[in-house]
């Protein structure tokens, strides 16, 4: 999906009822919510789900005389596509200080912060890791000898 994808909380909670089961009738969306408390009208119900295929994120399929929907759009691409909006908006677009947000004032403990360390790690390229930080003074040097 090309634009940021910003959805309500009603239709994030479609959205996780049809990545929960794979797929679903309108019904079946309706009980789960039900069993959620966010009792809605078969017609609410059916009236969103035409509103978020028109978005591209669900599709359908008949099977007999229902529609069976599925998501076309999964929940990483739209923590994705909703996150870089709200970092946007809010933190000028710097994920530096949405991060300091996010940990400023949680009472994070030592284990969250090792979680968080081994997060960082596993997605640093290789040269990049603690310990191996390149040289700046020999980075510099290589630079000039390549005419850079």
């Amino acid at each position: 999906m090309a634009p940021p994808t910003q959805l309500s909380d009603q239709q994030l909670a479609f959205m996780r009822v049809l990545w929960d089961r794979g797929e679903a009738t309108a019904q079946e969306v309706q009980t789960a919510l039900d069993e959620q408390g966010q009792g809605l009208a078969p017609t609410t119900v059916a009236t969103v789900l035409t509103r978020l295929e028109r978005k591209g994120l669900v599709a359908h399929r008949r099977r007999g005389r229902q529609f069976v929907y599925r998501a076309r759009a999964g929940e990483q691409e739209i923590r994705r596509s909703m996150l870089a909006r709200l970092t946007d908006f809010f933190f000028g677009g710097d994920p530096d200080a949405l991060v300091s947000h996010l940990t400023a004032g949680r009472g994070l403990g030592e284990e969250d912060l090792e979680e968080v360390r081994r997060l960082i790690s596993e997605r640093e390229p290789p040269d990049h890791a603690p310990g191996h930080a390149p040289d700046r003074a020999s980075a510099r040097e290589s630079n000039d000898e390549d005419g850079g």
